[in-house]
């Protein structure tokens, strides 16, 4: 039977059957597996498959292409007809003790995740908020790990399925382990906080994001708070000074019996600022970290990265690790793909330009930021400033007014052009004067040769727009195009 080498092991076959046992699994032990994946496409050898099933796939029909990719185990839910075609093309009985059976597979995921989060010795940290969730899940992991393991989520694994795979990834000594919690509605946080079990927790801003489904800002932060819900009694609770509702989430906090820390570049917060200098490419800070002063670099360009630095610190400083080292690793954190990313493009026609991704989902309070990152960029060589911005979603109601506020982050001495893509960002389009609209489209394809046709030499171009704006076509229509597409730095 395949097994992982015994300093790898993540799962034993025993007690993957330990921890199914109030689901009643049904299959082989004899194995061991050094990872856990629910996707084919990116299967390990030594990985235990979980074949999770929803309304448009069925993971059944990829098991021959699990265990070809070096799967030593599957968890298969009993009776299904793809498992059972599977089954019978089986030569021999150990091929079908690979096949862990249960009647339902998404409970078996949660129960690996409930088993995972019993036996580790982790310091276990949630990150919460509207924005920059995976922005300080990504700085707290980096920043740990000089002074311990660490293990985070992938990517913006932060629901009920990314969420349990997570803690069932989670190596049993790793020294620290950072979970990025969302949402879409009020009571989603509740369950998964209660799986994580957070020793801290941080929530990062609350903003307009969701409204659409939570109605107000108030109810928003009440989401929010449900974090604290799965954290035992002196637990550590971060939050933002400044937003309007830290009262609010104090409360609630309080209310579990937490621990409360503060952060942000306003008096009285316990992790504060006393001097920022924001540059193109990079943000100095003199801090305060609870009761250390600190001097700091970060590799990132912006305020809100500012604040996103101030509660990772004061997650650090409150659990002891080396901040001075944290302080020194935050010079070299880079934005991330969709968050800011920096590319040099050559269209290959003497046109070379700086493209800013932050394609990767927008609310009112990300784009108002990347709009200011953009403002505060200088103007080298004659270099113009052009946003080009789709829809914000799920925003009600309120959409007409969000997309219009933007315009208090555009005027003519900081953003020289504005092209617009998707019916709510006519909002803004039609509030902005004649000479700052660079284009508008019905939606982001058909926004792309309005925007190369006026594209010149030296400019700076920053794409942002959520998901379902499909904003990321610009960015990879401009990267593909022409032959160099460089990173820098960031």
């Amino acid at each position: 039977m395949s097994s992982a080498p015994q300093s790898d092991i993540l799962w034993t076959g025993s007690d993957v059957l330990r921890a199914l046992s109030k689901l009643s699994g049904v299959g082989g032990a004899d194995w061991s597996a050094s990872g856990v994946s629910i996707d084919t496409r990116s299967i390990q050898n030594g990985d235990l498959f979980i074949a999770l099933s929803g309304e448009n796939f069925d993971a059944h029909s990829y098991l021959h292409k699990a265990f070809d990719g070096g799967a030593v185990a599957a968890i298969v839910e009993r009776g299904n007809a793809r498992l059972e075609a599977y089954i019978d093309t089986l030569s021999n009985h150990a091929e079908r003790e690979r096949l862990i059976e249960v009647d339902n597979v998404p409970d078996a995921l949660e129960a690996l995740a409930i088993f995972a989060r019993a036996r580790t010795r982790s310091k276990v940290i949630a990150v919460t908020g509207s924005v920059g969730k995976t922005s300080v899940k990504e700085s707290l992991k980096k920043l740990l790990a000089v002074s311990g393991s660490t293990h985070a989520a992938e990517k913006s694994f932060n629901n009920h399925i990314g969420v349990p795979l997570t803690l069932a990834r989670m190596p049993m000594d790793v020294d620290f382990s950072i979970f990025e919690i969302g949402m879409n509605h009020a009571g989603e946080i509740e369950p998964l906080s209660k799986l994580v079990r957070p020793d801290v927790s941080i929530i990062t801003t609350i903003s307009p994001a969701h409204i659409e489904n939570l109605g107000s800002l108030e109810a928003i932060a009440d989401a929010k708070s449900e974090i604290f819900m799965g954290m035992p009694a002196g637990a550590l609770a971060v939050l933002p000074l400044a937003s309007p509702f830290y009262a609010q989430l104090e409360k609630a906090a309080l209310a579990r019996d937490l621990r409360v820390i503060s952060f942000g570049s306003i008096d009285g917060a316990n992790a504060n600022t006393h001097k920022i200098k924001l540059h193109a490419d990079c943000s100095c800070v003199d801090a305060m970290i609870l009761d250390q002063q600190i001097i700091y670099k970060i590799g990132m360009a912006g305020a809100h990265h500012v604040e996103n630095s101030l509660a990772v610190l004061a997650v650090i400083r409150s659990l002891n690790a080396d901040l001075a080292l944290a302080g020194l690793e935050l010079a070299k954190v880079e934005a991330m793909a969709g968050r800011g990313l920096r590319h040099i493009v050559s269209l290959g026609r003497d046109i070379s330009f700086t493209l800013i991704d932050e394609s990767y989902n927008a609310n009112p309070a990300s784009v108002s930021a990347a709009l200011e990152t953009l403002a505060n960029i200088p103007r080298a060589n004659h270099a113009r400033r052009i946003a080009v911005l789709g829809d914000m979603a799920e925003l009600g109601a309120k959409a007409p007014e969000l997309h219009q506020s933007l315009k208090n982050y555009i005027q003519p001495d900081n953003i020289d052009l504005v092209f617009c893509a998707g019916a709510q960002m006519r909002y803004l389009y039609d509030m902005l004067p004649a000479d700052q609209r660079g284009g508008i489209a019905a939606n982001a394809v058909e926004l792309i040769p309005q925007l190369t046709a006026e594209l010149r030499d030296q400019d700076i171009v920053m794409v942002k727009g959520s998901n379902a704006s499909g904003m990321g076509r610009i960015v990879d229509y401009l990267l593909d195009t022409e032959p160099v597409a460089q990173k820098v730095g960031a």
